[in-house]
């Protein structure tokens, strides 16, 4: 490799060449190695070229790659240590048995100047191990970088996952045995000098990791698998005793027994357990120690256990050697560190169980009883032999080391006499012991030594700290933080406060406050405040309170004390107190009260209660009672002094108003409203009688009535509702399941009861929704948007209602309107419609507002989408808003369905107008033009991004045409105005925006088409159309005349009336018209079916054949004639037609001959006998009866035209 200077290549880099030189190397790889030179990101103007040809043409990249075994000439323009950056990749190619290379070799001048990164990865068969011999000094496992320059890492791939282990130079490691797409690399800072052979390759079949073990007759070691990944046998035994196992082994009593697994890091799917026993006299225990092989199972999670047996009476000590413990909770936890478990097993058969992280206090352990000593150990943690030693002695006591805080006073004492205990204080040149009682005052180490094993159990402790306040400040604030004192002991932390005579301390205590309770009881999280204040008669209780209430403030005169409680083995939780000094008052105690909102009912007490309220003194309660509430005082236990002066008086003020005086049994205030202040002042009472003493309580209510509600949308599996407060009205109260919000949440397929409180309808807004999910769009029919019925108790209207519409990856929405069309709401053409639907894809992006009767006829989506429909009255709605139905998947993102009108333009735009499409989406409209328009397309708003990947396409094509008569691009102008002849197609598509939006409003406007051809084709056609008619009406007008002349017949119908609605030839009555006065009539025609010869009826006339219809007959039934079917007549206004058309007919016209009354066939003449040749029976008068009521019905008006 040769290095040349070179000078600068161009005026533009003059300015940074002369702060660097130019450098130029002649370098070449050797034989299947791979280099890649690259400069740095940061560095835009770093480039990497490659000088070749006659006149030095330079390659230039930021990335190069060089060729194997070719000499090439490379230049850099910047300083390589800091812009660029060389890797070096080989392959290690392994047969079964062999690797290529076998020896794994650098280049060590190959850029030597660079940063350099070696890559070998591994290639080899499957169940093939290969193994790299680190070659000179071996490898040291780390996870911290290197100093000296090198890095080593590898990467192994097992299962799903990936592992990195990293290495600096001089280590134990000299062998590392890798599988198949293993990675080992090298990193090297610059200029540092790489060996020129690192490694020996070498391949085998893959054997596993052998383990070899020896365990007593005291050890029982389990070897349990907790992951399935990698595969992994555990063998043990050779030829026919040979077992293997998948899930396990658990020895005791073996020697040099060697464990096969059939993996290579069994520790990744196998947990070793080793449990040892331990037995103990009075006096020693056999083994001595708890200890461990350090090396055999370290990369293995470790559970190791002692089961230590001991006597009755015997104290059992554990001395750890070399970590001490710190005791943590039983919740708590040792982070990546051994954590140490001891069980300990009473006389009475309780267990006692205590946990300890390294890094504490203690380094000795004192145990009464039998001992489960446990040690969890994580993978790789380095731990000594001898965990611990034992020792066994009669039983005896227990020594402590603490140092108490500054300023601090510790008080060590007992309530018993029993057992003998004493506690004792190692000081020079003797012990100090006490039965009763130690105090503590200086804050140095100081080793206590009680005489009893457990004096948790008998002694009780008192942590003390003055805080003395000025005029104005405190020296001081009550914060209990966790101490580690005496954690196993009943504490009393106490706090004593201090103020000038004639002001008060004052106490704030942090939400949710306090809760007062009786005297001597104990908070229910055992942590217990008591406040005292110290008067000239002596000490007084003014309260023992507990977490959570409605107290936020306490004033004391004078001189105080604040002591909290904690019981044995509770982890500490206090109250983080305020101290301040407060203003000058006459009154005991001062308490700020917050009560609650809604119903509630809180008692309160007199100082020192039960006992005597001190003489001559008063306590002020000041309350905040919420808006709308109604509050009451109720007295439920007082007693009253003799007063040697003076009486007992319970004062009441409201803000700005007179104070009010009452008597402890005089009715107290009821059903008032706003803040008030209440004052117990006692008299000088005769102390040898009962003094004062009161407990009372104050309730509140609202003053309005809750409307509750049930909602049950468990028939409703897919709806849910949403109520929110949305109104400035600030004592409107809302809950669910008696839990108050603001916002009130009922989700699908649930039961909810609800309560609304002084909230105005207009003040809570109501909506709802619905998913339609279809995962199989075969099973999916099409959905009507409509709203369900929601539960009536709702009073208030709904808001808005939401459909979440969820489709497969493969599928589409259709969104149709009921009323046929849509209508988009967008600047210039705005919807004033009631109903409006917003329609939404699920990632936020909005489709568009939509109303109906528009120019949309249909909507395609290729998205989970979300529709809301919002209008004044839902109840009025009782159509769908949407037809929905799935289809199949669709290219583009958005489709339209557009058919323009001609009364007004048409505007679209893109979704999510005006903030702009989603990155990567395409919309498009297919626009149907009617017959004989054009459409003009003027894109009047276009807002272009700045992109980032691909670009934004505007395009226009006709819907028969794969031509394109427009396509644009982001940096291209669009046309201002585009007329389209037909029907088209308008796509726009949008890019991966670097800056800005993508987002366009479309005008279209329908002009008509002039065509002259057309015009002269149309009037020529319609001239022929007239010609056509009129020679068609000649012919017809002709042959009716024709066949009224030639077919002259009378008509009889023998079936049914023979009038019909629409037949208006004749509309005089049968009486006043001549319908069947007969020209003639041929008797054959009569009585012709008496003749046996039929030649007669041949001979006739074609008109006269076929059934007799003028025989003049007595109906007697059905005729031969086949019957009609003929459509039901419609009523008509006003006239009804009683004969057929002739055109109607089926018998050929009849003549026009009047027909007189009693020749009609609704009369019949009784002259007449019942014969075959119906002759006469005499000559007289005729006597006629009618047949039928027809002819009594009123008929129309006759016309003179069928006179």
């Amino acid at each position: 490799m040769r290095l040349d200077i070179c000078v600068p290549l161009g005026l533009f880099l003059l300015i940074f060449l002369q702060l660097s030189e130019c450098i130029q190397l002649t370098v070449r790889s050797d034989k299947g190695t791979s280099v890649t030179v690259s400069s740095s990101p940061a560095a835009n103007d770093c480039t990497v070229c490659i000088v070749g040809g006659v006149n030095d043409t330079q390659t230039c990249d930021s990335i190069l790659a060089l060729e194997p075994e070719k000499e090439v000439e490379v230049l850099f323009n910047c300083p390589v240590e800091q812009f660029y950056s060389v890797t070096i990749n080989q392959l290690i190619e392994c047969t079964k048995d062999t690797c290529t290379p076998s020896t794994i070799e650098t280049q060590p001048s190959l850029f030597n100047d660079f940063p350099r990164t070696f890559i070998w990865t591994i290639k080899a068969p499957e169940k093939t191990v290969v193994g790299l011999n680190v070659l000179g000094e071996g490898l040291r496992e780390t996870s911290q970088p290197c100093n000296n320059g090198y890095q080593y890492s590898v990467t192994t791939f097992e299962g799903n996952g990936k592992a990195d282990t990293h290495y600096c130079k001089a280590g134990s490691v000299t062998h590392l045995d890798l599988l198949d797409q293993a990675v080992v690399s090298l990193q090297v800072t610059p200029k540092t000098q790489v060996e020129a052979v690192l490694f020996q390759a070498t391949a085998g079949p893959l054997k596993g990791r052998t383990v070899v073990v020896t365990v007593d007759s005291r050890t029982t070691m389990a070897l349990s698998r907790f992951s399935k990944e990698p595969e992994c046998e555990l063998c043990t035994g050779v030829d026919s005793a040979r077992t293997c196992s998948q899930t396990g082994k658990t020895l005791t009593d073996v020697q040099n027994l060697a464990l096969e697994f059939s993996c290579l890091k069994p520790q990744e799917a196998y947990r070793v357990e080793v449990k040892t026993t331990i037995e103990c006299t009075q006096s020693s225990c056999t083994p001595t120690a708890g200890e461990l092989n350090p090396n055999t199972w370290k990369d293995f999670q470790r559970t190791l256990k002692w089961d230590i047996s001991v006597p009755d009476r015997t104290v059992l000590t554990l001395e750890l050697p070399r970590e001490n413990l710190k005791q943590i909770a039983a919740q708590d936890d040792c982070p990546e560190v051994p954590q140490y478990s001891v069980s300990t097993t009473r006389s009475d058969g309780q267990i006692i169980t205590n946990r300890y992280c390294r890094g504490g206090p203690l380094s000795r352990l004192d145990l009464l009883g039998t001992t489960i000593v446990t040690v969890k150990v994580p993978q790789g943690e380095d731990m000594d032999r001898t965990i611990f030693t034992t020792k066994a002695a009669p039983r005896g006591g227990r020594m402590m080391a603490v140092t108490p805080d500054p300023d601090t006073i510790i008080t060590i004492s007992r309530d018993t006499v029993d057992p003998d205990c004493n506690v004792c204080l190692q000081t020079i040149p003797k012990q100090t012991c006490n039965k009763k009682s130690l105090i503590l005052r200086e804050s140095q180490n100081t080793s206590l030594d009680f005489t009893c094993p457990h004096p948790e159990e008998i002694f009780n402790v008192e942590i003390n700290r003055e805080i003395d306040c000025t005029a104005t400040s405190c020296s001081g604030d009550i914060v209990q933080a966790e101490s580690s004192l005496f954690p196993d002991f009943n504490r009393t932390f106490t706090w004593d406060l201090k103020v000038s005579a004639t002001r008060a301390f004052q106490l704030d205590f942090p939400e949710p406050g306090m809760q007062q309770i009786a005297n001597g009881e104990t908070c229910p999280d055992e942590h217990t405040y008591v406040l005292v204040t110290y008067l000239r008669t002596g000490p007084a209780n003014i309260g023992t309170f507990c977490k959570g209430g409605s107290v936020t403030s306490v004033q004391v005169r004078y001189k105080g004390r604040v002591s909290l409680k904690v019981p044995r083995d509770n982890k500490m939780d206090p109250v983080d107190f305020k101290l301040s000094v407060g203003p000058e008052t006459n009154m005991v105690a001062i308490v700020k009260v917050n009560l609650p909102r809604g119903v509630s009912n809180t008692t309160f007490i007199s100082a020192n209660y039960p006992n005597d309220f001190p003489d001559d003194q008063q306590t002020q309660w000041d309350f905040v009672v919420p808006g709308m509430h109604n509050y009451s005082v109720h007295f439920h236990s007082h007693t009253a002094p003799e007063c040697l002066g003076k009486n007992v008086e319970v004062m009441y003020r409201k803000q700005d108003k007179k104070m009010i005086n009452t008597g402890l049994t005089d009715k107290q205030p009821e059903h008032q409203q706003g803040d008030f202040e209440m004052v117990l002042k006692n008299c000088e009472t005769n102390r040898t009688l009962q003094g004062l003493t009161l407990k009372y309580s104050v309730s509140v209510m609202r003053s309005g009535h809750p409307v509750l509600c049930t909602v049950d949308l468990t028939k409703q599996p897919k709806v849910s509702l949403q109520i929110e407060k949305v109104g400035s009205e600030p004592y409107c109260e809302m809950s669910v399941n008696s839990e108050i919000s603001t916002k009130l949440n009922v989700a699908a397929g649930t039961k909810a009861e609800l309560s609304f409180l002084d909230c105005p309808n207009e003040d809570v807004q109501l909506t709802a929704s619905q998913v339609i999910d279809c995962h199989n769009t075969a099973s999916c029919p099409e959905s009507l948007l409509t709203v369900p019925t929601l539960d009536s108790c709702l009073r208030m209207p709904l808001h808005s209602f939401t459909w979440h519409l969820v489709i497969p990856q493969d599928r589409t929405i259709d969104l149709v309107s009921p009323s046929g069309s849509l209508q988009q709401s967008v600047p210039g053409q705005k919807c004033n419609a009631s109903v409006s639907l917003h329609v939404e894809e699920s990632q936020g992006f909005s489709v568009g507002d939509f109303c109906y009767d528009g120019n949309i006829q249909k909507l395609q989506v290729h998205a989970n989408i979300s529709v809301t429909a919002t209008t004044p009255d839902f109840s009025m709605r009782k159509e769908p808003f949407l037809n929905a139905t799935f289809t199949k998947e669709i290219p583009e993102t958005i489709i339209y369905q557009v058919s323009p009108q001609m009364s007004s333009p048409t505007l679209l735009a893109t979704p999510n107008w005006p903030k702009g499409m989603r990155p990567s989406s395409t919309v498009s409209w297919i626009v149907s033009l009617p017959s004989g328009y054009n459409a003009k397309v003027q894109f009047v708003k276009v807002s272009q991004p700045k992109c980032n990947d691909r670009h934004t396409a505007i395009k226009v094509k006709m819907l028969d045409s794969e031509e394109e008569i427009l396509s644009r691009r982001e940096d291209e102008k669009t046309d201002d105005v585009l007329l389209v002849s037909r029907s088209f197609y308008l796509n726009m598509s949008n890019c991966i925006p670097d800056d800005g939006n993508f987002g366009a409003v479309t005008k279209i406007v329908l002009e008509p088409k002039t065509n002259l051809l057309a015009i002269l084709l149309g009037v020529a056609g319609a001239l022929l159309l007239f010609l056509i008619i009129l020679a068609l009406v000649c012919f017809f007008i002709r042959k009716k005349k024709k066949a009224i002349k030639d077919k002259e017949a009378s008509i009889y119908i023998g079936r049914g009336n023979m009038f019909r609605p629409g037949d208006r030839k004749f509309s005089k009555a049968r009486s006043e018209n001549n319908s069947h006065v007969y020209a003639s009539i041929d008797e054959t025609m009569v009585y012709g079916h008496l003749l046996g010869d039929t030649s007669y009826a041949d001979s006739m006339q074609d008109h006269f054949k076929g059934m007799q219809l003028d025989s003049y007959q007595t109906f007697t039934g059905p005729s031969e004639l086949p019957v009609i079917s003929e459509p039901e007549p419609e009523p008509e206004v006003d006239h009804f037609d009683t004969f057929l058309d002739p055109s109607q007919s089926f018998i050929p016209p009849r003549p026009r001959t009047p027909i007189n009354r009693q020749d009609s066939l609704g009369f019949h003449d009784r002259r007449m006998v019942d014969n075959e040749l119906y002759t006469f029976k005499n000559t007289g008068d005729i006597n006629t009866i009618r047949l039928s009521g027809a002819e009594m019905e009123p008929q129309p008006p006759t016309s003179e035209d069928y006179l």
